[in-house]
């Protein structure tokens, strides 16, 4: 893949994460009852970045589960013959609350739909939406973000890859490449 240009660098997506959990915190009325869900793998460095975005706006300190999805992918038969799962971890009950996933990049929405299978399958949230850092289009399934940190239109030929310093090991950066 051929690197075409950088989209977002570590101070942008900053402001993005700050800007969303504003919107999260306004459109639910404070951090009570919330519980963020990050969506392996780098959905869960940006739900505990999100979660201390609140924790500073609203001084609450609002519970993060971790999600794997592995299982309630619709292409699992295809994809893999063995399937490394990883651990889902969300410590709190969750009937009730309001549940944002979070991930980092929308795509087709497949991923999105597994999330919520899981999800249900744990407990009855009152609500779940959906928190995004990029959403790039193409959807398959009728699945829009609540909050999104940029919209970047791509073609099906180019590829999002989001670094970031907890899973990459490099700085933070959001970068489209061509197949």
């Amino acid at each position: 893949m051929n690197k075409k240009t950088a989209v977002l660098d570590q101070s942008s997506m900053m402001r993005a994460l700050t800007r969303i959990a504003h919107e999260i915190v306004e459109r639910n009325k404070g951090g009570e009852n919330l519980v963020l869900v990050g969506i392996k793998t780098r959905g869960i460095p940006l739900a505990k970045r999100l979660q201390e975005k609140i924790r500073q706006i609203e001084n609450v300190n609002v519970p993060i589960g971790e999600l794997d999805i592995t299982l309630y992918r619709d292409d699992l038969k295809k994809e893999m013959a063995d399937p490394q799962l990883k651990e889902t971890n969300i410590e709190v009950d969750i009937a009730g609350k309001t549940i944002i996933l979070i991930d980092d990049v929308l795509y087709t929405g497949r991923t999105v739909r597994a999330a919520m299978d899981a999800v249900i399958d744990l407990g009855r949230p009152g609500q779940i939406q959906l928190a995004v850092l990029i959403d790039r289009g193409h959807r398959e399934l009728p699945i829009r973000a609540d909050y999104v940190g940029k919209n970047i239109p791509t073609s099906d030929k180019e590829v999002i890859v989001v670094k970031m310093s907890e899973s990459d090991q490099q700085d933070d950066e959001v970068s489209i490449y061509e197949k």
